[in-house]
């Protein structure tokens, strides 16, 4: 093993071929790196090094020897007529990070760097706002690897901001300047992204709590000042009505007996007091 450990760094100041690539795959899926075109019976050595969210390790083969401190379930895998390929069984966020391999063969070696990512869907959203007097279409993709794709419907004034997050996802913002003469619900954004098979379209909508022009608060504010002044109106007349009729009970005479209905019973005493008073 010593022996081809200096061999390749012979071979690795020799020569050095280094090669780049990001690649993405769904969770839960089998994935298969090609380290080298070259098949086993022209190989001397070949070594893996992965950097990965929880660790880092190496796997490496020789003739007649091999070395695994992974121990997860990747393994190389190799005939003698098929290039030498490492494979993942079970992608997940664990999996994710950097995979370093170098070959070193008869005449040469090789280095390939693979960024090996899980693919996650992002959460998208639209709507429209008042942005300097003007109406804008907004259409948002976020918290996605890779990096969600936004198109129009419409051609027009156009900003797209793509940004990094902290957990590594991505967040794309795509801002669409509505064109004179364009009804805004005829608007609409297509979000595509790897993880789904059919691409999601979203006309925005005109929501609460975005940017309002001023005219439209000062709208707002004259709206709640004329109903807390009805509001009050209506609550003084109401104490008014009340008053008026309290006024106008006090004033009402005592009801008066039947004139008619009393006078003969008077009659009738006095007669009866002076037949008596007589006596």
């Amino acid at each position: 093993m010593r022996i081809y450990f200096l061999m390749a760094l012979f071979l690795e100041a020799w020569s050095l071929n280094q090669v780049q690539r990001t690649l993405f795959f769904s969770p839960g899926s089998s994935a298969n790196l090609t380290c080298s075109n070259k098949t086993w019976k022209d190989i001397l050595f070949v070594t893996w090094k992965l950097q990965l969210t929880n660790k880092e390790c190496l796997i490496s083969i020789s003739i007649g020897e091999s070395r695994d401190n992974c121990s997860d379930g990747k393994s190389i895998r190799n005939t003698s007529m098929a290039p030498l390929v490492l494979n993942i069984p079970n992608v997940s966020s664990e999996g994710a990070g950097v995979y370093t391999c170098k070959t070193y063969y008869n005449g040469g070696d090789e280095e390939f760097t693979f960024i090996v990512s899980v693919i996650v869907p992002p959460k998208v959203n639209a709507w429209r706002e008042l942005r300097d007097g003007k109406m804008v279409a907004v259409c948002e993709a976020e918290g996605g690897n890779p990096a969600a794709n936004i198109s129009w419907s419409f051609t027009g004034n156009l900003l797209t901001y793509k940004s990094e997050l902290s957990d590594g996802l991505f967040r794309v913002e795509s801002s669409l300047e509505v064109p004179e003469g364009v009804d805004p619900e005829n608007i609409s954004c297509v979000v595509s992204h790897p993880s789904w098979q059919e691409n999601r379209k979203l006309v925005p909508r005109l929501q609460t709590g975005k940017a309002y022009s001023p005219w439209i608060l000062l709208i707002l504010v004259m709206v709640v000042v004329l109903l807390g002044v009805l509001f009050f109106a209506q609550k003084k007349l109401i104490i008014w009505r009340r008053c008026q009729k309290s006024d106008s009970t006090s004033l009402t005479p005592p009801p008066r007996e039947d004139v008619e209905e009393v006078e003969p019973y008077a009659s009738y005493v006095q007669r009866v007091n002076s037949i008596y008073g007589r006596q």
